[in-house]
């Protein structure tokens, strides 16, 4: 084999892969180095440090709670979480709390680290969107003020930041977030009720019962919105709408009014005051109506009871589409560390999510499509860096196993070239690998340029290629510890490709087109007839 392709896939997110800064071009002096890549001194120390979790044992349950979730490994899951909804990060905030108590318990983990990990960041990535969004929904309310005076300060943890955490300690963290966020969120929707209450009056000016059965029915509201903010709630997927008892046959006013307060303290708390309203109005028809027209009070009470369910549900979709703004702005927002490659700029995109979270306005479809365009260009861009390193992790893994001499570079238009020489391969052969637009080719080199090779040097390229193809199957393995699929495919099964060892020219389909045309014209050529020259005797004969 000369040439093998493969198309990296992301199956699971390693957790221990760090940012480091883009590797210098490739310079022939540098490759004396043995063992592990030669690149800089941070990239060299976060290969030093990879290399112990590059085998499989690291993938192991046991070995979770040992592992530092790296800085590229961190961000990585927090854009992939930002693809996905509110709902299914609660239900990897639930996996998360049952692996806890799974370690507590010192049970069988059936999860692997990486997933483990996975759902640790989701759960953190979901804190922190809440905290975000109640902050920024506090700060409307108070700007707008409101009858019970400016809403309370909500006490909230700082944002989580799980990279270089190790895993219990961020599920502890996370814990301990969480209750305290929901507890601020708690407090926020009680200021949130008793804002509301005031539309939620009878034409009396003094009616005990009705305040006291609203007040009830309001306390009763805030247990279930306070139960529906936890992961699991969330991840049931189902939220529960209450609609207050069905109407009786038999219209007693006090019991129409008993119902009226049911209905009306069944409100989101975080419900729009408009509609709010709009039940409440609905409700005092139907009061005034309960002993004259019976079937005008049950119309009115159907009326309050939509306007609530459609509240609620405006409520809470109100609140997720907050969250998931925030959770967008956190990611799109986040710089990588100094000297790392720069991740793709969303003005536009952070500029309409800081509106929303502002001003509480929703994204029109188009600006909607817009951010998530953004957070995919950006997640994307992070899973090519992410790949460009575990490619470099593998060959780093292959070379301290067995031997040799190790370069990386960048030329212009590559992600990274790799190129090894094997122990025992001097001083004619060695591996290329180069990664462009997601296609990682490995080829196997020798020295010179295009031509004629003699049966010893075929003899000795057929050898190389043999090796080559069993150091794919190791490099695939490898790659398979670490998440990453990755199968390699032959595009070449005819002898080895000429180079140049540290050259930033060319590239591998470069190499290979060129030997193609220098064998195909070979092979075009007619036969080359011997030189014409004349006899001693002068007739003229060849």
């Amino acid at each position: 084999m000369s040439s093998g392709l493969a198309y990296p896939m992301i199956q699971t997110v390693d957790p221990a892969v760090y940012f480091t800064a883009p590797p210098p071009p490739l310079d022939a002096g540098a490759l004396p180095h043995t063992g592990m890549l030669h690149l800089h001194d941070a990239a060299g120390q976060a290969s030093a440090h990879l290399a112990d979790a590059a085998g499989q044992a690291v993938h192991h349950a046991a070995d979770a709670a040992l592992q530092v979730l790296g800085s590229l490994s961190g961000v990585l899951l927090a854009g992939r979480a930002a693809l996905l909804g509110t709902r299914l990060l609660a239900a990897a905030a639930v996996r998360a709390a049952d692996e806890q108590r799974c370690l507590e318990l010192r049970q069988r983990l059936a999860a692997t680290a990486a997933e483990q990990w996975e759902a640790a960041a989701f759960a953190a990535v979901r804190v922190n969107a809440r905290r975000s969004a109640l902050l920024a929904r506090a700060a409307r309310a108070g700007a707008r003020g409101g009858p019970p005076g400016p809403p309370p300060v909500p006490d909230v943890p700082p944002p989580l930041a799980p990279a270089g955490k190790c895993l219990g300690d961020l599920r502890q963290e996370t814990v301990r977030a969480d209750e305290a966020l929901r507890r601020a969120e708690e407090r926020h929707a009680a200021w949130e009720q008793r804002r509301t209450a005031a539309l939620l009056r009878l034409d009396e000016d003094q009616d005990d019962d009705w305040q006291r059965a609203l007040r009830e029915s309001r306390d009763r509201a805030l247990l279930r919105f306070a139960a529906g903010r936890t992961a699991d709630a969330e991840a049931r997927q189902v939220p529960r709408q209450p609609s207050g008892p069905a109407t009786p046959v038999a219209l007693d006013p006090d019991e129409i009014r008993r119902i009226g307060a049911e209905i009306l303290g069944s409100l989101d708390p975080y419900a729009a005051a408009e509609t709010a309203e709009l039940a409440a109005q609905a409700v005092r028809h139907a009061v005034r109506r309960a002993a004259g027209d019976p079937r005008r009070t049950r119309i009115h009470l159907t009326e309050a009871r939509k306007f609530v369910r459609d509240a609620n549900q405006r409520a809470q979709r109100d609140r997720e589409a907050q969250e998931r703004a925030a959770q967008h702005l956190d990611f799109l927002v986040y710089e990588t560390p100094e000297g790392a490659e720069d991740l793709p700029a969303a003005p536009d995109a952070v500029a309409l999510l800081r509106r929303t979270l502002d001003e509480g306005t929703a994204l029109t479809t188009a600006e909607r499509e817009l951010v998530e365009g953004r957070v995919e260009e950006r997640v994307h861009a992070l899973e090519a860096v992410y790949v460009q390193q575990q490619c470099v992790r593998a060959f780093a893994d292959l070379a301290g196993r067995f031997g040799g001499r190790a370069g990386a570079g960048r030329p212009a238009g590559q992600d990274i070239r790799l190129d090894w020489t094997p122990t025992g391969w001097d001083p004619g052969h060695w591996l290329r690998a180069t990664l462009v637009d997601g296609r990682f080719r490995v080829a196997t080199l020798y020295r010179g340029g295009p031509g004629e090779r003699t049966p010893e040097q075929r003899a000795l390229d057929d050898t190389r290629c043999a090796e080559t193809r069993a150091l794919l199957a190791e490099f695939e393995a490898v790659t398979g510890a670490q998440g990453l699929g990755l199968q390699f495919t032959l595009e070449r099964t005819e002898g080895a490709v000429p180079g140049v060892l540290g050259d930033n020219a060319l590239v591998i389909d470069e190499l290979a087109d060129a030997a193609a045309r220098t064998a195909g014209r070979r092979q075009d050529a007619p036969p080359r007839e011997g030189p014409r020259h004349r006899t001693a005797d002068g007739d003229g004969r060849r």
